[in-house]
């Protein structure tokens, strides 16, 4: 048996690193809106942030070509990452060892994930992929085929709870309101209150409540802990688990799926990936124009959110990040190096400036920092996406000029493979970027 060991460089796939870097980017897109506003401002543009004007425009184009695009991007390559580093191990028979590094290295991510929420960002996706990725070892067998139809089914089912929860929050609204007209409102009745006070808290929270969300961002690190952490366990447990388990567990299979495929690697002709570039940007992104358009003419109503972004959110996003996708295996085929090389150092050092990226920009908006919380518009935001975009932009070819992985990539494979891996790459010339 071949010793396993991290990916080399002749291993490694430079159109998935590629896209694995665009995607990274591309995520702050959205989630500047969540490090720079209150958390309610990222769905409804009219708590905080401006809705009108160029701040509307910026919030409908992000509806309509970023909401949840990237991280559906990001979502399958991971669950292509899980399936490359099992297939490379089977192939190097290594046997019962390769579950072993695979569930010790989710494991391990899913602590990252959860001291990155509660001690960084209440955001992190780590934790949501550490969790789905548990199940996916069973999967690795499985066809190309029965990976996406599977995938297909489970964001499906994921796409009709939301047209449900659209039914049923309209129903508990309805059901809240007529308690509250009520003299001596039963038990039940007063549930009714308070889960429609709590749901209505998320999406258009009373100004005392912004107000006391937003001085808590500018204070100091220890009150900012407190915050933050609430709304971190509200999003890896309650939220995760109701909204966002399918979700992360579908995009996980497809990724797979789509890895078993060859439509990662570049190697499909570039009539394909034009298609794919042509058709997942012609469906998705009109139907996620015209469910934003519907939402906004609501006045921003919140079953009406979930009837018309919910309903239409899974294949929206989805048709829009494989137009991304075909469009940067068009730049990897046709040697775009000035581009893709960029965005591969970036790729490979995706945890390293995820986190990165966590840090300085709730350095820049909290109170332990420069405290710009709730001080620039949703289109000023935006700046700082352009500085962010720089800084990983440049520091992560010249890291990997001198060192083997990026920092928190040396620190994961070190644990999940239980030995210290060299770092300076004159170490071992022949390791990973």
């Amino acid at each position: 048996m071949e010793h396993i060991q991290p990916v080399v460089q002749t291993e490694r796939i430079d159109s998935l690193d590629t896209l694995r870097g665009f995607s990274l980017l591309g995520i702050l897109l959205l989630n500047i809106a969540s490090f720079g506003l209150p958390f309610a401002a990222y769905m409804n543009p009219t708590v905080a942030g401006g809705a009108e004007g160029p701040n509307l425009t910026v919030w409908l184009t992000a509806m309509t070509l970023w909401d949840g695009k990237f991280r559906c991007i990001f979502s399958m390559l991971f669950g292509a990452g899980a399936f490359i580093l099992l297939d490379r191990a089977e192939r190097r028979g290594a046997g019962i060892e390769a579950a072993d590094i695979y569930y010790r290295r989710t494991l391990w991510l899913i602590l990252f994930g959860l001291l990155h929420g509660h001690l960084i960002w209440y955001g992190d996706i780590l934790y949501p992929y550490g969790i789905c990725g548990l199940l996916l070892f069973p999967l690795r067998k499985l066809s190309a085929k029965a990976l996406i139809i599977t995938a297909a089914v489970i964001i499906s089912v994921h796409s009709l709870q939301g047209v449900g929860a659209g039914f049923g929050i309209a129903e508990l609204r309805d059901a809240a309101v007529a308690a509250e007209k009520a003299t001596s409102p039963t038990a039940e009745q007063q549930k009714s209150i308070q889960e429609w006070k709590q749901l209505a808290g998320m999406f258009a929270p009373e100004k005392a409540d912004v107000q006391k969300e937003i001085q808590a961002h500018r204070s100091g690190w220890v009150d900012n802990l407190a915050h933050r952490s609430a709304l971190a366990a509200m999003m890896q447990f309650t939220m995760f688990f109701q909204f966002m388990f399918l979700d992360v567990l579908g995009m996980l299979i497809l990724g797979m799926g789509l890895a078993k495929a060859g439509v990662f690697d570049a190697s499909r002709s570039a009539k394909f990936y034009g298609l794919m570039t042509l058709a997942g940007f012609a469906i998705g992104a009109p139907l996620h124009y015209w469910a934003a358009t519907k939402w906004v003419a609501s006045g921003f109503d919140i079953p009406a959110y979930f009837t018309y972004i919910g309903s239409t959110g899974d294949p929206g996003r989805l048709a829009v990040a494989l137009g991304y996708t075909g469009l940067i295996m068009l730049a990897c085929k046709a040697g775009l190096n000035f581009l893709t090389r960029p965005l591969a150092a970036v790729g490979r050092m995706a945890l390293s400036n995820y986190l990165l990226t966590s840090i300085l920009c709730t350095l820049f908006f909290n109170g332990y920092g420069a405290g710009y919380f709730a001080k620039l518009e949703r289109h000023q935001l935006y700046y700082v996406v352009l500085a962010m975009w720089a800084i990983n932009l440049a520091i992560s070819p010249i890291w990997l000029r001198h060192f083997l992985y990026g920092p928190a990539e040396w620190a994961w494979r070190s644990l999940t493979y239980w030995q210290k891996q060299p770092m300076r790459r004159a170490a071992i010339m022949e390791t990973s970027l």
